[in-house]
């Protein structure tokens, strides 16, 4: 019985110093941004800002990227770190630019349980801005998720011919 413990133990500290590794080893491909808000409010302007730093919320709009399909990249404004694909992005009817699928490691989700909901915050992997919310309410086809996206977290990167 006693073998049975110890190679059940064993057993779970291999896996579990496995999961670490590759969490470890994930983490160290997005390079950490940080910058006080001084430099902060310098790089970005006052709407970004408001958006990825004080985690505040575009007005919803057809203007912005919510409309815009050009082939390219999606990449966070504070940052310039990549974030997603022109092809996992679709026209939702929210007001707001969605995309139904991130580049992966690129985006980490943070329980919000602001102005009185419970939702999932995205953010940025390198900068920690805050770029929106994620729901599960998206294209069924793919993957069911709809990252709703603030405009003024991203910019646009288009592809090259």
């Amino acid at each position: 019985m006693m073998i049975n413990f110890r190679f059940l133990f064993l057993a779970l500290l291999i896996m579990a110093s496995n999961n670490l590794y590759a969490q470890t080893k994930k983490d160290k491909m997005i390079k950490k941004v940080t910058k006080t808000e001084d430099e902060w409010k310098t790089k970005l302007t006052p709407q970004q800002y408001f958006v990825l730093r004080e985690k505040g919320t575009d007005a919803p709009s057809e203007k912005g990227y919510t409309n815009h399909f050009e082939k390219g990249t999606y990449v966070c404004a504070g940052c310039e770190l990549q974030l997603f694909e022109s092809n996992s992005k679709f026209k939702s009817h929210c007001g707001w630019p969605s995309f139904d699928d991130a580049i992966e490691g690129t985006v980490q989700f943070v329980l919000d349980k602001s102005h009185g909901m419970i939702r999932t915050e995205i953010i940025c992997a390198s900068c920690d801005g805050h770029l929106g919310h994620i729901f599960n309410d998206g294209p069924v086809e793919t993957t069911g998720q709809r990252y709703c996206v603030n405009t003024s977290s991203i910019k646009f990167v288009k592809t090259k011919k």
